[in-house]
């Protein structure tokens, strides 16, 4: 027979130790089991939570999945889990963009912390602009373009359109690589130029272009073209 969470004992159980201990001593599948809840037939929720992450390897490709598309691809995944999952990764996007909002969005960590989760989850290239006032704080955040796995092709004018539009005084640009390897393209390269040039002629700043990754041992998760000299 199955042994079920509540059969553990008290100190063993993930919601009893989060509370005693504090999260930072629960493994994934611990965290995972508590918005799970309950367990399906011949599994308990740290179970269905491994099972989980076996499937999807990593906590960024779990939290890139839509609730449709884990109850389609998931056995045993009801509406209630789902959405306890979904909802929980989604307030932690959030809670990581209110935190640098208010602050001076003038470093590429800044950045990071601020679209990190949400476009380091996407599977496709998305492009967005931060529009920025006199402070340098952001006035605005807008996706430009969506585009293929490999590219995201926006013109120059979609990016200095919307700067004009919401009277920036500086911008970053910020898209991400599905890959995880924040490395530049030869293309992103090009693409930066056009619109450094672009910004400079309609006298705006194109402050950074940042990269966006996944986190790697021993290296950023993002590139940054300021950072790197390449603006």
């Amino acid at each position: 027979m199955q042994l079920r969470i509540q059969d553990l004992p008290v100190n063993d159980r993930p919601r009893e130790r989060l509370l005693n201990t504090g999260a930072d001593s629960l493994t994934n599948a611990e965290l995972l089991a508590i918005f799970i809840n309950t367990g399906l037939p011949g599994e308990n929720a740290v179970q269905v939570a491994q099972r989980l992450l076996k499937t999807y390897r990593t906590l960024r490709n779990l939290s890139r999945r839509s609730a449709k598309e884990l109850q389609k691809e998931f056995k045993g995944l009801g509406p209630a889990k789902t959405a306890h999952l979904v909802a929980a990764f989604e307030l932690g996007r959030r809670a990581a963009q209110e935190e640098v909002l208010e602050d001076k969005m003038d470093s590429p960590e800044l950045v990071y912390r601020y679209l990190g989760a949400d476009m380091a989850r996407q599977g496709y290239e998305t492009l967005r602009i931060l529009v920025l006032n006199t402070k340098l704080c952001l006035v605005h955040d807008e996706v430009v373009f969506q585009g293929t796995l490999n590219e995201s092709p926006a013109h120059p004018r979609e990016i200095i359109r919307a700067a004009l539009i919401h009277r920036a005084h500086a911008f970053i640009l910020a898209h991400n690589h599905p890959s995880g390897d924040p490395a530049p393209s030869d293309a992103d390269r090009r693409f930066t130029r056009r619109i450094n040039e672009a910004a400079q002629l309609m006298q705006i700043e194109l402050l950074d272009h940042v990269i966006i990754g996944a986190p790697r041992p021993g290296a950023k998760p993002y590139f940054s073209f300021k950072e790197s000299g390449m603006i």
